[in-house]
């Protein structure tokens, strides 16, 4: 009894922490996303004429770059092969832009060099999003009906969702990697432009951190539920 309360403190010590790391990552990427939108590059260089000056400079050819609704809807989707960049990012000649927009078209340079966590991610992907979904209807009536292998089956569910998250990890902070690199070698943004850049790409990976570790302790705390009720 005494290591259940003591896990079941050390579990709300570490659920406060992720809670406050979420909370502040969201805060950190949208203030420094701001402030360096503030900030026009001296090339004049818009997020668009960025992006495909990123793949110019890797050697990858037959993505377009598109305008979507929305602020930070940046993404690449492979399916279409399209980098598609939200309106504050599209048109806009800031740090800001350009770094959002590089490190989009860093994914797609990932699928053209075959870079392997990605294709591991796109592979997982379908199985642990309908994973995630069942879950919690797993979890919830193992809890009612006192079933444990149903909430058994719901951690398994849930765990594959943190396998995604785990898996993103490398794959974000590849892409920013490659997106500086190029910026850098390519001259796309001066020096101080560019730790401005590598700024704003720093807040958006620590935004992955914080929903990996918070769904790591929830992972944790499901375990310790069921490894409690099976004391009992």
């Amino acid at each position: 009894m005494y290591h259940y309360f003591m896990y079941q403190n050390l579990y709300f010590v570490a659920l406060i922490f992720c809670l406050v790391l979420t909370i502040f990552a969201q805060v950190n990427v949208s203030s420094t996303f701001a402030k360096y939108s503030r900030i026009r590059n001296q090339r004049n260089l818009t997020g668009a004429q960025a992006a495909e000056a990123v793949l110019r400079a890797n050697g990858v050819t037959g993505v377009r770059v598109e305008r979507v609704a929305g602020n930070l809807t940046d993404h690449y989707d492979p399916r279409d092969n399209v980098i598609r960049l939200s309106e504050p990012v599209y048109d806009s000649a800031t740090v800001s832009a350009v770094g959002v927009a590089a490190h989009e078209a860093g994914h797609a340079v990932q699928y053209a060099t075959h870079y392997g966590p990605i294709k591991v991610r796109t592979a997982i992907i379908p199985a642990c999003s309908l994973g995630t979904k069942l879950s919690f209807i797993f979890l919830i009536v193992g809890l009612v009906l006192y079933s444990e292998p149903l909430f058994a089956v719901g951690i398994a569910f849930f765990s594959l969702a943190v396998v995604v998250q785990l898996v993103t990890l490398p794959v974000e902070f590849n892409a920013s990697r490659r997106a500086l690199v190029t910026i850098e070698g390519s001259g796309l943004l001066s020096e101080d432009e560019w730790r401005g850049a590598r700024s704003v790409l720093r807040a958006a990976a620590l935004t992955y951190v914080a929903a990996l570790l918070t769904s790591v302790v929830q992972l944790l705390r499901y375990v310790l539920i069921f490894l409690s009720r099976r004391k009992n």
